[in-house]
């Protein structure tokens, strides 16, 4: 296996870099490897497990009574009337 040195990397490419491993859990050589590969061609995308960030703001977590009140909600409405069924 070869080592590369790779010189003139501007601060912006950088930052991005090392932001974009962060997120996805990867030292910046992993990722660095990984994007090298894919435009070699060496390496196909993934096209269906890409995670998405940019909607979370909107997303929040139920507290245990919310997710309480919202599962009997649910439980009722799967509820059979039997004598809708004779």
């Amino acid at each position: 296996m070869t080592s590369l040195s790779i010189r003139g990397v501007e601060e912006q490419l950088s930052t991005i870099l090392k932001q974009q491993a962060r997120a996805s859990r990867k030292s910046l050589n992993q990722l660095v490897l990984e994007i090298l590969r894919q435009h070699a061609g060496l390496e196909k995308e993934k096209r269906f497990t890409r995670e998405y960030n940019d909607l979370d703001h909107l997303f929040g977590r139920w507290s245990e009574e919310e997710f309480r009140q919202i599962q009997e909600k649910i439980d009722g409405e799967r509820k059979i009337d039997e004598e809708h069924w004779h």
